[in-house]
């Protein structure tokens, strides 16, 4: 079983000055089982259980299944992962449970299976559809990292939900293999999964913050022909030649090595916060490209490469996006959920704890941070609607007031 201590974060107002808000984690490795500081006392309604692994628990589920079952009247969401963040460190091997019961914040959980790519949008507009409703204030999304086009779902999404609702999270990851990944469906990992859970009430608050870091390079290209999320064509050239012309010895590792590699698409010529794409697959017969988000012919697209220094700038600057002038209150729990690239992690080699350090230290004190490596990230940019973005760090800050 779950052996676990209690930690226990108070919440006081004025009108119950008892009230209390647990926040916790649990990880879990086959060479030591269970260890951490969530109490399965927290188990209830209003409580809500992120679990983050490696893809290979779609052959092995019996940890999530024990966890589900120590948590019966919880919601329970979590994926697979290119890495687990917990706090400032990124794990491997490591199955991460994060454990957040609210006093006054209602919850939600909706799920939808995918079968192809082409049933993306739709997949957002039934999610939507199960949340909406009144008090909802923010959306947190995982979905599957492979089947799904990311910029679908979103408009799906976006479509049906109220322009104020938040919404924010990430795609499954398989590190840097491309080859399946789960999202937890009725608390069983499975593929071609995406859920949602809503937030509700008054007393929610949540924040966001996206940032890359890369530098552009390279000539700017238009897009020639694409269709979805595949590129055909650039310059009337194929997607596919270009990229390893760019990529040199590189090429022989693709799609891997295209992480390292990620393309901008500009709005116009001075864009200077563009929208990145990841690559996630290629076809020599077509000489094609298969990216996480949509690539609209006639887009402007230039391609990107590591700067390291500003990678972890970057990461900063989501995070204090993310905690906001006095957006959370003194003293009250924070949890905070930061979803990085896998790309952003190969590039960054040793050096991916400094983003995540960067991270933690413009977070308010005492905030319990969880998260993952992925293979694309949603959330808005600066302001408006959610939109999906790679090779960002994005983070998303929870608490109540």
């Amino acid at each position: 079983g779950i052996e676990t201590s209690t930690k226990t974060l108070c919440m006081l107002d004025d009108s119950d000055r008892g009230a209390r808000v647990k926040i916790g984690t649990l990880t879990y490795t086959k060479g030591t089982g269970w260890t951490g500081d969530a109490s399965p006392a927290a188990d209830s309604p209003e409580t809500l259980v992120l679990a983050f692994g490696e893809s290979h628990l779609l052959d092995d589920p019996a940890p999530l299944l024990e966890l589900a079952a120590r948590f019966p009247a919880a919601v329970v969401h979590g994926c697979s992962v290119a890495g687990v963040v917990m706090g400032s460190k990124v794990l491997d091997d490591t199955l991460l449970v994060s454990v957040t019961q609210f006093e006054k914040t209602t919850l939600r959980s909706a799920a939808i299976l995918v079968h192809t790519a082409d049933e993306s949008r739709a997949a957002g507009v039934a999610l939507g559809a199960q949340l909406a409703g009144g008090g909802l204030a923010a959306v947190f999304v995982l979905s599957d990292g492979l089947t799904v086009n990311g910029s679908e779902l979103i408009a799906g999404l976006n479509a049906v939900l109220p322009e104020h609702v938040l919404v924010t999270g990430g795609l499954a990851g398989d590190g840097d293999r491309f080859a399946r990944t789960w999202v937890l469906l009725n608390r069983v990992p499975q593929q071609g999964v995406v859920t949602a859970v809503g937030f509700y009430g008054t007393s929610i608050t949540v924040r966001h913050g996206s940032r890359g870091g890369w530098d552009i390079f390279g000539p700017e290209r238009r897009v020639t022909r694409s269709s979805g999320n595949v590129l055909y064509e650039v310059d009337g050239k194929p997607a596919l030649e270009l990229y390893k012309l760019y990529l040199g010895e590189l090429a022989g590792g693709l799609p891997a090595t295209g992480l390292l590699f990620p393309l901008a698409l500009l709005r116009d010529v001075e864009d200077a916060d563009p929208v990145v794409r990841t690559l996630l697959g290629i076809n020599e017969a077509e000489q094609s490209l298969r990216f996480a988000g949509n690539v609209p012919e006639g887009a402007l697209v230039r391609l990107m490469r590591t700067n390291l220094d500003r990678l972890v700038d970057g990461a900063a600057d989501a995070a204090e996006r993310a905690r906001g002038a006095g957006a959370h209150e003194a003293g009250t729990p924070v949890l905070s959920i930061a979803i990085s690239c896998v790309g952003r992690r190969l590039v960054l080699g040793e050096r991916t704890d400094e983003e995540l350090e960067s991270v933690m230290e413009q977070l308010p004190p005492g905030t319990e941070q969880v998260g993952f490596y992925s293979y694309g990230e949603l959330s808005p940019r600066a302001t408006g609607r959610c939109d999906l973005h790679n090779q960002t760090m994005t983070i998303t800050t929870i608490s109540e007031r």
